[in-house]
């Protein structure tokens, strides 16, 4: 009977990881917070849902043999990573030349989440190939089992939807805060925030890929 109870210590932990892992500024993080300004607090939380969907991928992986993901991480990094810096420089690109729209809710039409879904997949893909974003969860999650047991099928999926649920409330925080600050935004200011994130998001793209090619060269 005992055995379908979860470690009570596993909820609170996983919640905190997943509000650290969410934290750290860097290019998915950045896209989903321009999803904020452009699209408003439906549009954030889109993103990070798609965000978290990717965190809840990695940490079911990590959470079900960590020495087997890394490993598996290490043998197919090459293409994660090679994924993941043309997937932000076709992300970077189209922020650059897409005109800037704020997006103002009409008032014979409520919005709803559906209509910002497509960024969903989207975040999600640019969140499984973040080779940085990966292995930091496999290695924070390799040093929180060993101080708080998961010992079961159970414990293991509480603790991927405590880092979740973590990472959701990190997202509905900061998409919702965005959301009251956005009217100070024009079309013009957005549209120097966007060519400014999208060539940060090429520049992390191509430091990626040009990672891939030093190697493969320096192995040449």
């Amino acid at each position: 009977m005992f055995s379908y109870i979860p470690n009570p210590l596993i909820i609170p932990v996983g919640m905190v990881m997943g509000l650290l892992l969410a934290m750290p500024f860097g290019p998915v993080n950045l896209l989903a917070m321009q999803r904020a300004v452009e699209r408003g607090f439906l549009g954030g939380m889109a993103a990070g849902i798609g965000v978290m969907l990717g965190d809840g991928l990695i940490a079911m992986c990590a959470a079900l043999g960590v020495n087997a993901v890394s490993g598996a991480i290490k043998d197919y990094r090459t293409p994660i990573q090679l994924i993941g810096g043309f997937a932000l420089i076709l992300a970077g690109t189209k922020l650059c030349f897409t005109k800037a729209v704020i997006q103002i809710e009409k008032p014979d039409r409520r919005a709803t989440l559906w209509d910002h879904i497509g960024e969903v997949p989207q975040m999600f893909l640019l969140t499984i190939t973040n080779p940085a974003a990966v292995l930091g969860l496999v290695a924070i999650f390799g040093g929180v089992s060993s101080f708080v047991e998961i010992d079961t099928y159970i414990d293991a999926f509480t603790m991927v939807a405590a880092i979740m649920g973590g990472s959701f409330v990190y997202w509905f925080l900061v998409s919702q805060f965005i959301a009251t600050i956005r009217h100070r935004f024009n079309a013009v200011r957005l549209e120097q925030i966007n060519r400014i994130a999208g060539l940060i998001l090429i520049g992390f793209g191509c430091v990626l890929i040009g990672e891939m090619v030093v190697k493969r060269l320096r192995f040449w």
